[in-house]
């Protein structure tokens, strides 16, 4: 050890505090282990926090709220324009997640775990160096990885620097609503922060280099949706790829190409979401035995153990659904093998949504996947025109579909589209996970008028009477 330096010990040392870093440090200390985490951040909360999941949903609700306020007209209210004030928009977003990280910080000390700040690099398989921190070293029992993943940069466009070309964290900043505004990505994000800039006023304009929104999402959730964004963006451009940008002082020039066709046009800014890397760079992982795939996601088996027996990984630096509610479960897994519990992570359903209105979600296997893979399978659609909550909300755009295995009654996968999808899909990950039968949800007695409903009726749809639909099956 050079002279002046000081490494500390830690039983168990999470580097990464987002959801699944805290989840996992609060989980160990819990179970009674010595926990600290080291993140470059002030405090806990990652991408998540900061510049992700919870300063979108912010705007999302504020945007929803314009979308309420203006179709109230046909129902007999109507308001006013709005005003809007970006400046309290952006303080009311501040002021959320401030409170949120407040919490983490007092439940670190509560439970205890040392938080240090500074950039965490692997000497060995039992310590790390750490740079711009008061610590030099963390020698460690083990270690569980969280460092998250960052935006995918536009190809090509890399030495643009003016900063009118964004990544989501730009956008979440809210620094202006653009004249005109060019997402380029038909994923969830694109969809939801181009629905927010739209609601503020842009004039949004989408490009997907598929040949359509979300791919890998079954179309008949994502047909409402398309629907409304139709009315609501500009202009929606499929099988389109953005070849070239040319950024100016007060404009973005971009080159849109499609089969058989190219063209210039320009937006006050750009917004880039094609996708998210892990961030397993710079980490010194080559010290260790930890191994990366081809893409640069960390390798992992089921209990999150990588192939270095001291190191563990969880999260978005492992792939698969780069998911915050994903990072946690694997963080408390995580944790409980460190402990010496027994724990593997082996859910049957991770639910999905975008915040987009109208919402959706889905969980389980998809119809598209059902097809892919060649298996049989029953598929129960209930239109939410048949709803009764979902017309009192001017909602009937909406739908739930349940895939049922035809042999067993099991379900294996449930989707909805429309309002309240988000807590509407816990009850289709509960029924996937515990590997209920359609006559379980449909013998649930659900509440009146309300669109849970529309998952009791859809599993009666297979049974062969619902109340509020003519059934197409057998009766019985």
């Amino acid at each position: 050890m050079v002279m002046g330096e000081f490494v500390q010990e830690t039983e168990l040392l999470v580097i990464g505090s987002g959801p699944g870093g805290y989840a996992a440090a609060f989980r160990a200390a819990d179970l009674g282990l010595e926990v600290t985490m080291v993140d470059t951040a002030e405090r806990p909360g990652g991408a998540c926090l900061f510049r992700g999941c919870i300063p979108s949903k912010t705007l999302l609700h504020l945007s929803e709220l314009l979308h309420d306020a203006r179709r109230a007209g046909p129902m007999g209210i109507t308001f006013g324009e709005p005003t809007i004030d970006l400046a309290a928009v952006r303080s009311w977003k501040s002021r959320v997640i401030d409170r949120l990280a407040g919490g983490l910080v007092s439940l670190c000390r509560q439970r205890g775990v040392q938080v240090i700040r500074g950039h965490a690099e692997f000497a060995s398989s039992t310590q790390v160096r750490l740079h711009d921190a008061e610590v030099s070293g963390i020698k460690f029992g083990h270690c569980i990885l969280a460092t998250g993943s960052r935006p995918i940069p536009l190809p090509g466009a890399s030495a643009v620097k003016g900063g009118r070309v964004m990544t989501s964290t730009g956008a979440l900043g809210l620094a202006e609503v653009p004249a005109s505004l060019l997402v380029v990505g038909g994923g969830y994000v694109g969809l939801e922060l181009g629905s927010v800039y739209a609601s503020l006023g842009s004039r949004v304009v989408l490009v997907e280099l598929g040949d359509r929104l979300l791919p890998g999402t079954d179309p008949d959730l994502v047909e409402p949706l398309q629907r409304r964004l139709t009315g609501l963006f500009a202009a929606l451009h499929f099988n389109t790829r953005v070849t070239a940008i040319e950024e100016a002082e007060t404009a973005v020039t971009a080159t849109l190409e499609s089969v058989g066709e190219s063209r210039r046009q320009r937006f006050e800014r750009v917004l880039v979401a094609i996708g998210r890397q892990p961030n397993s760079r710079r980490l010194g992982l080559e010290n260790t035995r930890v191994k990366l795939d081809a893409h640069g996601f960390v390798v992992v088996d089921a209990q999150q153990r990588t192939d270095d027996p001291r190191i563990f990984a969880i999260g978005d630096v492992v792939g698969g659904a780069m998911l915050a509610h994903k990072a946690i479960h694997e963080g408390k897994t995580a944790a409980e093998v460190v402990a010496g519990r027994p724990a593997a992570f082996d859910a049957r359903a991770i639910p999905a949504v975008v915040y987009t209105d109208p919402q959706i979600a889905w969980c389980g296997l998809s119809e598209e996947a059902a097809r892919r893979e060649g298996r049989e399978v029953r598929i129960a659609r209930f239109p939410w025109k048949f709803s009764g909550r979902a017309l009192t909300m001017d909602a009937p755009e909406g739908l739930t579909k349940i895939l049922i295995d035809p042999q067993s009654g099991r379900i294996l996968g449930v989707g909805m589209v429309g309002r309240s999808a988000e807590a509407l899909i816990a009850e289709g990950v509960l029924a996937v996970e515990m590997g209920a039968l359609a006559q379980d949800l449909a013998l649930t007695v659900h509440a009146h008028p309300t669109l849970s409903e529309t998952i009791e009726e859809a599993d009666a749809l297979f049974l062969g009477s619902a109340t509020h639909i003519l059934s197409p099956g057998p009766k019985g």
